[in-house]
């Protein structure tokens, strides 16, 4: 039966694909896997949902509705999905605009957040967009993880300090907490920090040490034993013994227009961070990772955290990490670390009553100073100091505009960036590498020989309306500046993958032009798909005929160019 089921095409499996393979001898893997994993999940979802300004029990739904969601739609067999330290705070900024932190209507809001992200990620998957992925590039994904770092430092060392937290905009936050130092309470900095130490202290041992559980449970002795609620040390307090129950918001219309914008926002984050996830912990190396089937999933969990009373998940790199080196085969790994958060919700919450809120605290330091990619930072400052600012400018906007508006200039400065890259791109001329058949970019390092009469040029981009004009101005100018004048002249189209409609007008207009002044423009290795597409599409070949397509740039010579 397991070798049937191994067999069977992946479209024999509407749901529950990652479980298609699923042979017996998976199962003590996956069951170490999920123990591990639930021993990792408990306190990290707690301390997540109290980021978001959520009791912890929410945070057990959101890990459980986004396990079963990802495990019935989703491709990866090892991918953690659940409430997110990166995406809360920038959903918690957002909705705490709308209502109060932790009131009602704040909670309605999130669970309609959730429905709309997870709606739109399905959307996502359906439709194949998991381009969307590719929307933040490293720099920027590197400075919005240091951003949301230092929003995650600064909530939470309120909590660690024992002191109020301060309001305001982040610049005030600091400083208010830099003034008050001196009111800082003794016990709740030794836990946040001991919890801290243990933690990072079980990382560098192996990854595998749950130690931001012993921590809590070590602190949660503490503060029973040496009575330290006593002494100022603030618990977690009661967690209802509660099972997600399947309910639907009571907000308004208006509301709901209201989260269009945010809703966007998170599922492209989402979208970025599951793509990269499932890219980095593939299910088979050997096949590209099915990313429009996992945003299926991630829109999934997200639909039924909502469902469940719930805010937005997303996937987890080092929860994901976590399965594919504890021996995890399947998404079974995480649901049976779904059923152990599922009965500590209905026969054990009384056991978190006493877990300080500096231990949790504690939790989300660690988290904050892992995600902070100090190693890629140096290497971009490096190699490449104008995308080190991109760095800079991404984590300063993130850190002093309201965090949802500094995500949104994020992707803002990304997409910028991608544009910029597109529009450097200059014209470069050929020659031929002397005694061959071969056409190379004219440099310094390498003596080339031109041929009379003949000119051969390239662009190494997309032709597009970002540079058809500056390519046809340089094309004018190569063609005017030679002496003598070329009867020739050969586009080298390697590198142009893409014309739009703008850049084939512009280029109708230059071979037009050259017609005029007595030049013949041939077209050499115009070998995308795509930009051949265009030439039907744009009626290119009405003024260039299609004997002048060639398979490269020797035959175009040979062809068409009068002897010298």
């Amino acid at each position: 039966m397991a070798t049937e089921a191994a067999d069977k095409p992946d479209h024999a499996w509407p749901i529950f694909r990652s479980l298609a393979s699923f042979r017996p001898s998976y199962l003590p893997g996956d069951l170490i896997a999920g123990l591990t994993l639930a021993a990792i999940a408990i306190p990290e979802q707690m301390a997540t949902a109290r980021l978001g300004g959520f009791s912890p029990q929410i945070g057990f739904f959101a890990f459980i509705a986004g396990s079963i969601g990802f495990a019935m739609l989703g491709s990866n067999r090892f991918l953690s999905c659940g409430a997110d330290s990166t995406i809360t705070p920038i959903f918690a900024g957002g909705l705490v605009l709308m209502a109060a932190s932790g009131s009602p209507d704040y909670q309605a809001l999130a669970v309609a957040l959730a429905l709309m992200v997870g709606v739109i990620l399905v959307l996502g998957g359906l439709f194949r967009l998991g381009g969307i992925a590719n929307l933040l590039s490293t720099p920027v994904m590197v400075g919005f993880l240091a951003g949301i770092s230092v929003h995650i430092l600064v909530s939470q060392m309120p909590g660690v300090l024992g002191l109020e937290a301060p309001k305001g905009p982040m610049l005030d936050k600091i400083g208010m907490l830099a003034q008050h130092l001196g009111d800082a309470n003794f016990y709740t900095v030794a836990i946040g920090f001991g919890v801290l130490a243990v933690v990072a202290g079980s990382e560098a041992i192996s990854a595998k040490i749950p130690g931001a559980l012993i921590g809590l449970v070590a602190a949660t002795a503490a503060v029973i034993a040496a009575g330290l609620e006593s002494k100022g040390v603030n618990v977690v307090g009661t967690v209802p013994a509660s099972l997600p129950t399947p309910s639907l918001p009571d907000i308004a219309a208006q509301q709901w227009a209201k989260l269009v914008p945010l809703s966007l926002l998170i599922a492209i984050v989402v979208m970025v961070q599951t793509a990269a996830t499932t890219r980095s912990f593939p299910s088979d190396p050997d096949k590209p990772a099915d990313v429009d089937r996992d945003f299926l999933g991630a829109g999934a969990g997200s639909i039924l955290a909502g469902l469940f009373g719930a805010f937005p998940v997303n996937a987890s790199p080092p929860r994901t990490g976590i399965v594919s080196e504890t021996g995890g085969r399947s998404q079974l790994s995480g649901l049976f670390a779904a059923a152990i958060v599922l009965a500590l919700l209905a026969f054990g919450a009384t056991l978190l009553r006493h877990v300080p809120d500096a231990a949790l605290g504690g939790v989300l330091l660690f988290v904050a100073l892992r995600i902070i990619r100090l190693r890629q930072i140096v290497q971009i400052y490096r190699q490449s100091f104008g995308e080190f600012l991109l760095i800079v400018a991404t984590a300063a906007a993130i850190i002093v505009l309201p965090i949802e508006q500094g995500v949104a200039v994020g992707i803002g400065l990304s997409l910028l960036h991608g544009i910029w890259t597109t529009t450097r791109a200059r014209l470069i001329e050929f020659e031929q590498v002397p005694g061959t058949t071969i056409w190379w970019p004219a440099s310094q390092h390498v003596a080339g020989e031109r041929h009379p009469n003949v000119t051969v040029v390239g662009l190494q981009a997309p032709l597009s309306f970002l540079n058809a004009g500056s390519f046809s101005a340089d094309v004018l100018h190569v063609l005017n500046a030679a002496t003598p004048k070329p009867k020739l002249l050969v586009l080298e189209a390697t590198g142009i993958i893409e014309i739009d409609f703008t850049a084939a007008q512009t280029l109708i207009n230059l071979i037009r032009q050259c017609h005029e002044d007595g030049i013949t423009v041939a077209i050499a290795r115009l070998e995308s798909t795509r930009a051949q597409q265009a030439f039907e599409r744009f009626k290119l070949y009405d003024v260039l005929p299609r004997e002048r397509i060639f398979r490269s740039v020797d035959e175009a010579v040979r062809t068409l160019a009068s002897p010298s």
